[in-house]
């Protein structure tokens, strides 16, 4: 018993379910508990940006090949982009057959909404029209930042991402006798900051309790039943998507969906109770390397998948869209259902790091073709935060899925190690041994030598 109460997994559904209770029973206390989840979601923050550089440099400094780097990143933006893509077909097809919004009276439900909604939906429809969050020009602009310490003050994935490539570039071609020792102290810096990690996921099951007493104080499970279809259909098509089109990826590559899903089980409970992928991103990294993935892949595409590869966002905005276009009783043709996905494909990625992204998201699409309302989101604002679980999730399952993929591809997963992590042998970082290539060299003595 005293085994199960220090598992992790344990504490965080346990904490989940205490949550649900508080909010349930006790709506404005559970609301007001909203801080304590968001400072966990901070401590995560606060370590991303370091973890990202370390593991980026330690990896691309050590593999030496230049063109092996520019590989592995075009091969995971190819694959973010055929995947998504699917993911969005998908989502506007469930949402077709499915007919989540025929029956609902949309412009009675807009014009009757509280004062607070139609504030919060005027927000979105301001940003839209103004264009925020759709702009892919600025987004590819933005990527490179006005300065390395802004971009890690202000935790700007993608701009670390960025300077840590250059940088690692920039050791793997430094004489070695400056990059090994440089490389050396790197690699212990590294194996601090997953040790800092592991002190702040002790608070996991305190940050799960808070984000979920807050979701389930403030919007309150009979928020659900109105659009109670709608989430049927959206959960739905994501168990489909992960059991389905994940499922065959991962055995056409020789692994097992079910295994990787036990695996990173803690990351998915952690991500359902903060209702935030971000929350799991250091720990991915981590989880992946030890499950088998080389530093670099792993410290390269989760990052860039966090922006490029959202699969549970995808679904979720292109069901979204054709629910407002049936609940406001517009009949949408083949190809402006097209032009719908060429559009999300887009604004999906243009929103990227901005706060309340998906709603931004979703009125800049709708603000751009022009067909559908967009005061229409004001219909989601309810079970959004309900919905936001199974996009992140789906997210976070995505992005190891297309981290795994690359890996292999790559020739750049280790066997051995993975058998061990599904053994449950796995060594942590912050406990493994220095590699071998990082450790100073050591002369025999005379006796030992031939």
């Amino acid at each position: 018993m005293k085994k199960l109460a220090s598992n992790l997994t344990f504490q965080v559904l346990t904490a989940i379910a205490l949550g649900v209770l508080v909010g349930t029973l006790f709506p404005e206390f559970g609301a007001s508990l909203k801080p304590i989840g968001d400072t966990f979601i901070n401590l995560i923050k606060m370590l991303i940006a370091p973890i990202i550089f370390l593991t980026v440099v330690l990896g691309i400094g050590g593999m030496g090949d230049m063109k092996k780097v520019g590989r592995v990143g075009g091969k995971a933006l190819l694959y973010f982009e055929i995947v998504t893509t699917l993911a969005l077909v998908i989502g506007i097809t469930a949402a077709n057959l499915a007919k989540p919004g025929v029956g609902i009276d949309a412009r009675t439900s807009v014009a009757t909404q509280s004062a607070a909604q139609a504030a919060e939906a005027a927000k979105y429809t301001t940003q839209a029209a103004s264009g925020e969050g759709m702009n892919w020009i600025e987004f590819v602009t933005h990527i490179v930042p006005h300065s390395v310490v802004g971009a890690f003050a202000e935790g700007e994935v993608l701009q670390v991402l960025l300077f840590a490539v250059l940088f690692g570039v920039a050791v793997g071609r430094i004489p070695s006798e400056y990059g090994q020792p440089l490389m050396k102290t790197f690699d212990r810096l590294s194996h601090a900051m997953f040790g800092v990690l592991a002190l702040v996921m002790k608070l996991a099951p305190l940050g799960a309790f808070g984000g979920m007493a807050f979701t389930i104080g403030k919007y309150g499970l009979h928020t659900l039943l109105p659009l109670g279809k709608l989430m049927l259909v959206v959960y739905l098509t994501m168990f489909l998507f992960v059991f389905g089109v994940l499922n065959a990826i991962m055995r056409y590559y020789g692994l097992s969906l079910w295994r990787y899903l036990g695996f990173i089980k803690e990351e998915i409970l952690l991500v359902l109770g903060t209702s935030s992928s971000e929350s799991a991103l250091p720990r991915m990294i981590d989880k992946l390397e030890r499950y088998g993935c080389s530093r670099s892949v792993a410290g390269l595409v989760i990052p860039t998948g966090y922006s490029f590869n959202l699969d549970g966002t995808s679904i979720y905005l292109s069901i979204a869209v054709i629910f407002l276009a049936q609940a406001f009783n517009i009949s949408l043709s083949l190809g402006q259902e097209l032009s719908l996905i060429g559009i999300l494909m887009l604004t999906s990625k243009g929103a990227a790091g901005v706060t309340g992204s998906g709603f931004i998201v979703l009125a800049s699409t709708l603000a751009a073709t022009r067909i559908i309302p967009v005061e229409g989101v004001a219909l989601l604002l309810g079970v959004d935060r309900f919905m936001s679980e199974a996009r992140a999730i789906t997210n976070v399952i995505g992005n190891g899925v297309a981290t795994l993929v690359i890996a292999k591809s790559e020739n750049e997963f280790d066997e051995a190690k993975h058998q061990l992590a599904l053994a449950g042998h796995d060594v942590p970082p912050e406990l493994e041994p220095e590699p071998a290539s990082l450790l100073p060299k050591v002369e025999k003595p005379v006796e030992e030598r031939g």
